[in-house]
């Protein structure tokens, strides 16, 4: 029979300073009897268990109470955030090796597991001590407003007393022999218990105890063992820097399903009394195992007054530390049916708060017990059933400025899994983000630049250059490093070159220009020039930045055919977040656009059709999704229309309007059915000369940009997950795209000569800028002056 001590303080008389536990059998030992004064009811909750202590949060009201607020193990290691998500250890069971438990105590009614066993001599699982209640109440005690709360507190116990029969008649010198403890644990493999805690230390295992530990190792049970209270002896014999032999020998003969525990005070401060994690570091975890609210005494808290001043009994010791572990442990079983008991262990040691040196160390071990780190999804996060990474900071979708405020407010339901195979129910809808609204008077006005035009009979020339360098903010050449043709070239923002062919053919050529404007030109259209409210033919509804376009212009008879394409980037209309990134960036994904005009005139009325087909090749309508959604693009349609009527020499009217539909590629998460129908429109008055001179004009436009009319994506998404198949189950998901606000821009803007140069003055109002119903209106002026030196 082996020496074994049990892990705890020595429980006698009420004192107010320290006393030593002398237990000459097992040499060592320690610990103090502690009665804590307190306020009644019951001491104040105990601070995070961090390196720096911080305030623990305040729990959710149903959990906010005082049976609550006793139970230092459970707001040190944050159990709240499990009980939150609906896990109480319900349908676990914990084998508690030990002194025996009080089985009248109502902390466990109708929990004591019926395969509960004496051993050693015993004819009952009835207490010798309270050493296995004070363990038993720490990992499971009930949720029922009285006492404390443990860890688990709906668990199932299995009650494994082993200590020899007559042998505590010594509060704390209770004898245990290893063929006893070899029995309970083959008897707790046997049972069903998920894990098995022995808050008992002593010398070397004998091999009975370790073919028992490898068998339950075998069957996936999970053993938690104090580590040791040596920290403080001054016997030469004990070793306080490592774990006791006993635990070290188990941990040898089962790694990866051993869980040594050290002790913390409830400020994470390693306890002095003890044992530190050594060369076990890989298997040694810290939890709460000083200052432990409550002893009991016949089923409830003991508090005695003294003088006026009420006291409980609290505990220290490894002994304590350890179920702190197993109600974890017991939590995860429950919560995540798909975990190996290996699983858990690492787990558990790997969420691990840190303290002490970085990483796992000699003292703290893994660190701090972290329930609600356990809990939290680690390594790769993918939507069930999908292989694509989806980190849950990421942003999942950007909507087009088409879509204004549709995302906003939505909810997007999903069930997601990490690396550990565990399913979580999140709502990706924060992850949702809207299109910033355009700042469309600074982008008129705010960048500075020059045009250069060279027209010509057969052909015309327009430059757009950037004007940084002229006013000495181009100095390209030095800290780029680039060559003087790229610094030239860099300095182009935009060009276009228009050519006739022959009297009925004109061909147009432009870099960084959309395809329209080129139309516009081969057409002869005329049109009134805004800062902000555009023309309602023009507007695309997303950024789109073309690299290059051409149109070709025939004349047949009285009608013009005009053929166009275009190729370029669609720029994301809010910067995107992904994990990937170390900052937040606007995405571009590739476009193509090919377009059929066709033109005629009227005597005093022009008139325009077109169509236009956009292929996407990861956007849609402009908008981005998230590459775990597995986006396929979009393919749209849009007809166009423009009238101009002259009403008289110097007066024009005009019109605009623009219809689109647009159709999301099927594949994996967006199905068939996801659409889009778009429109937008403008009306123009102008005057051409005469308002205060002979070569100036006014003009007025009122305006929709492109906006979503009608649209849903259909996502088939995760709802619901089997631990059993370990598939998901999928859902039909409607994400609206039509937002609710809808802008309306009026602007009223004059052109003319001013002072030997070019001005411009604008007047404009913008009502639900964006297509956001949630922003004030936008109303403002501008003026511009340019000249020529």
């Amino acid at each position: 029979m082996s020496c074994f001590r049990l892990l705890r303080t020595c429980f006698g008389p009420l004192a107010l300073v320290p006393a030593i536990c002398l237990l000459p059998a097992c040499g060592g030992g320690g610990g103090s009897p502690v009665s804590t004064p307190a306020p009644a009811p019951s001491p104040t909750p105990s601070p995070t268990p961090t390196p720096t202590p911080s305030p623990t949060p305040t729990p959710p009201a149903s959990f906010d109470t005082a049976e609550y607020r006793r139970s230092d193990g459970a707001a040190v290691h944050h159990a709240v955030s499990a009980w939150q998500a609906g896990a109480s250890g319900a349908g676990v069971t914990i084998g508690i090796l030990d002194t025996g438990i009080d089985s009248d105590s109502p902390e466990f009614a109708g929990r004591i597991s019926p395969d509960s066993r004496a051993f050693a001599g015993n004819a009952t699982i009835e207490a010798a001590d309270d050493h296995g209640t004070a363990v038993a109440l720490l990992a499971a005690a009930a949720r029922d407003d009285t006492g404390i709360v443990g860890i688990a507190y709906e668990a199932e116990l299995l009650v494994l007393r082993t200590d020899e029969a007559g042998s505590c008649g010594t509060p704390g010198d209770c004898s245990f022999s290893d063929n006893d403890i070899a029995l309970a644990i083959d008897h707790a493999t046997a049972s069903g218990a998920r894990v098995i805690n022995i808050s008992l230390a002593g010398g070397p295992a004998n091999n009975a105890v370790l073919d028992a530990a490898r068998r339950a190792a075998a069957a996936g049970v999970i053993i938690v063992i104090a580590g040791g209270n040596d920290g403080e002896t001054s016997d030469p014999s004990l070793d306080p820097s490592q774990p006791d032999p006993f635990a070290r020998n188990l941990v040898d003969v089962a790694g990866g399903h051993v869980i040594i525990a050290g002790s913390v005070d409830l400020d994470g401060q390693f306890s002095s009394f003890s044992n530190r994690a050594g060369n076990y570091g890989s298997a040694f975890l810290s939890a709460a195992g000083e200052g432990l609210c409550c002893a009991y005494e016949d089923g409830v808290m003991k508090v005695e007054t003294i003088d006026g001043t009420q006291y409980v009994y609290t505990f220290n010791g490894t002994s304590f530390a350890a179920p702190q572990i197993s109600g974890a442990v017991a939590l995860l079983a429950q919560a995540f049916p798909n975990l190996t008991g290996a699983q858990i262990v690492q787990l558990l040691l790997d969420t691990a708060l840190d303290a002490g040196a970085a990483g796992p160390d000699t003292v703290y071990g893994a660190g701090i017990l972290d329930i609600a780190e356990a809990f939290a999804p680690q390594g790769m996060v993918t939507l069930a059933g999908r292989a694509a990474a989806l980190p849950l900071g990421d942003d999942i979708a950007v909507a087009s400025p088409a879509m204004g405020d549709a995302l906003g407010l939505a909810s997007l339901p999903v069930v997601v899994t990490d690396s550990y195979r565990r399913a979580y129910q999140v709502d990706l809808g924060h992850r949702l983000r809207g299109a910033q609204p355009a700042q469309r008077l600074f982008g008129a006005v705010g960048r500075l630049s020059r045009q250069e035009r060279f027209e010509g009979a057969a052909a015309s020339v327009a430059v757009s250059i950037d004007g940084r360098a002229a006013a000495g903010r181009g100095a390209w050449t030095g800290p780029l490093r680039i060559s003087r043709e790229e610094s030239e070239q860099a300095r182009v923002l935009a060009a276009r070159v228009a050519l006739r062919l022959s009297p009925g053919s004109r061909l147009g050529f432009a870099y960084a220009e959309s395809a329209q404007g080129l139309v516009a030109q081969l057409q002869g259209q005329e049109r009134a020039a805004f800062l902000v409210a555009g023309s309602g033919e023009s507007d695309d509804g997303a950024f789109r930045q073309a690299d290059a376009s051409f149109a070709f212009r025939r004349n047949l008879g009285g009608l013009g055919l005009t053929i166009s394409a275009e190729s370029g980037e669609l720029v994301s209309a809010a910067p995107m977040q992904r994990a990937s990134d170390l900052r937040l960036r606007r995405q571009r994904d590739r476009y193509d656009a090919f377009g059929l005009a066709l033109d005629r005139g009227f005597g005093p009325v022009t008139a325009s059709l077109g169509l236009t087909w956009q292929r996407e090749a990861k956007t849609v309508l402009g908008a981005r999704f998230h590459e775990a959604l597995g986006a396929r693009g979009a393919d749209s349609l849009f007809a166009d229309a423009r009238l101009g009527w002259a009403l008289a020499s110097n007066l024009r009217f005009g019109a605009a309007w623009q219809q689109g539909w647009t159709r999301a590629a099927a594949g994996p998460v967006i199905r068939d059915g996801s659409q889009a129908s778009t429109n937008g429109w403008s009306l123009d008055l102008t005057r051409s000369g005469g308002v205060f001179g002979a070569a100036d004009s006014l003009a007025l436009r009122i305006s929709q940009p492109l906006r979503v009319e009608g649209g849903v994506l259909q996502l088939s998404l995760p709802a619901a997950y089997s631990y059993v198949t370990e598939r998901p189950a999928p859902a039909l998901q409607r994400l609206n795209l039509a937002p609710d606000g809808r802008e309306i821009t009026g602007e009223l803007a004059w052109r003319g000569p001013l002072w030997g140069g070019a001005a411009a003055a604008s007047l404009f109002y913008r009502r639900d800028p964006g297509h956001y119903a949630s922003l004030p209106d936008d109303g403002g002026a501008a003026l511009t002056w340019s000249a020529e030196f």
